[in-house]
């Protein structure tokens, strides 16, 4: 986070020709010092994103063997440059991005549901993953996803994710 007095030293001086977006009350803002400028996007940090969708680990021995379901919180953060639309990405585009699984079937690679899914006419409401689908792996897709998603002036993506009323102590 920079302080206000950093900030008001950091301001360059209104080039001939340049446009004024903003007065701090001290000295001026252009708009090269603001595009360009490194910034962290939050989305669902106070608000996770909630989506619902089924699973099963086929390798597990235990109960997660079975198909079953989640509600699961998630959060994008998301790091990079502000563009000259005044933001790192669009809000809208990461939740796009997550809501492509909401009601879906994650499955790993090779699983003999796949086959039953496509034999039902349901083969649309399934997501093939290359490895187990935990919350760990989920993750790290999510993540990949989105930075093929995003413009490319977003540098970072962490997504955390959870089952809905289950937290970390």
């Amino acid at each position: 986070m920079i302080e206000r007095s950093q900030f008001e030293e950091s301001i360059p001086a209104v080039p001939d020709g340049g446009s004024t977006i903003a007065d701090t009350g001290s000295g001026t803002v252009t708009e090269d010092a603001i595009v360009g400028t490194r910034r962290t996007l939050c989305v669902g940090g106070d608000r996770p994103i909630r989506i619902s969708a089924g699973h099963r680990l086929l390798h597990h021995d235990g109960k997660c063997s079975r198909p079953h379901g989640h509600n699961y919180e998630i959060t994008a953060t998301v790091e990079g440059a502000v563009t000259q639309e005044g933001w790192i990405a669009d809000k809208g585009d990461i939740t796009d991005v997550i809501d492509e699984w909401d009601h879906m079937f994650l499955v790993e690679e090779g699983d003999p549901l796949i086959k039953a899914f496509e034999a039902s006419g349901d083969s649309d409401s399934l997501v093939v993953l290359d490895q187990p689908p935990t919350a760990e792996v989920m993750a790290l897709v999510l993540e990949r996803k989105l930075l093929e998603a995003l413009p490319e002036t977003v540098t970072d993506v962490s997504v955390e994710g959870g089952v809905r009323g289950l937290r970390r102590q």
